[in-house]
Parts: structure tokens; sequence; C-alpha cells
């Protein structure tokens, strides 16, 4: 199984939606398929430019990784050496922290990734994991 254009965009549509709901600060938003190559992404209106770049490093690790921002966070803080490995090896393109959801299908392989950024790093994973679950596929946080 892999994530079509049309589950991207409401994934992405979803996200935004309940970054609005939540009051958030203007997101970015990005999906990637299992092998890390961009499928979609937005960014509203007021959000840095910058943006792209960590939205897509969040997501990056956590499919280069098959580890979810949250636990890249805690290996990050329990291994530090590792992770900055890890972005050796990756050119600095992780970013470790919560806002990168990893996607599975139902037998729990992984066939791509979300991020999102913008406001705090939790919010940015809870309006992301709306957006996936509002789209039918399962994230992990």
């Amino acid at each position: 199984m892999s994530v079509s254009l049309r589950k991207a965009r409401t994934i992405i549509r979803k996200t935004l939606e309940k970054g609005r709901e939540m009051e958030l600060k203007p997101l970015s938003v990005i999906v990637l398929d299992a092998g890390g190559h961009v499928i979609a992404f937005e960014r509203e209106d007021d959000a840095a430019p910058g943006r792209f770049s960590i939205a897509h490093g969040k997501a990056y690790g956590s499919v280069m990784l098959g580890m979810a921002g949250t636990a890249q966070m805690q290996r990050a803080e329990a291994q530090a050496y590792f992770m900055a490995a890890v972005n050796g090896v990756y050119g600095g393109q992780v970013v470790p922290v919560p806002g990168g959801v990893l996607l599975r299908d139902r037998k729990g392989a992984v066939i791509g990734a979300v991020g999102v950024t913008g406001d705090t790093s939790d919010n940015d994973a809870a309006a992301g994991m709306a957006g996936i679950e509002a789209s039918g596929l399962t994230g992990e946080i």
C-alpha cells in the first residue's frame, strides 16, 4: 500500500483544519512516501518560509528511521551521539521532535510519514494525527 496524492491532500487539509480549530499558529504540513519522497506540502499564510525544511526533517527522520518524532526525541535525549550520527548519515535532514508522524498500513508496515510544524511540537503532532485519522490511515506519534 502507498499514500496516494488524494490521501496526502486530505491529510494536509484536515491537519490544517484541526490547527485552526485548536487556534494554533500557522502550520506547514508535508506528506512523504515510504522512500522519503515528497508527495504533497502546504504552508498556511503567514507561516515562516523556513517551515518546509522543518516539516520535511520531522517526516524524513520518521520514515527513514521507522521511528515517530516522539520516539526520536526520547532517543536523542538518551543517546545524543546516536542522533548526531544519524543526522550525519542523512546530511542534517533529521529533526527529532514530535510532529513527525509515521503512517502505517493495517499490517503495521511503514507507508510514509507526515511532518507538521508551526506551533509547539506536541500541538503539531496532535493536528497531524487528526489529519491522518480523518483520512482513514493509521498514524504513530
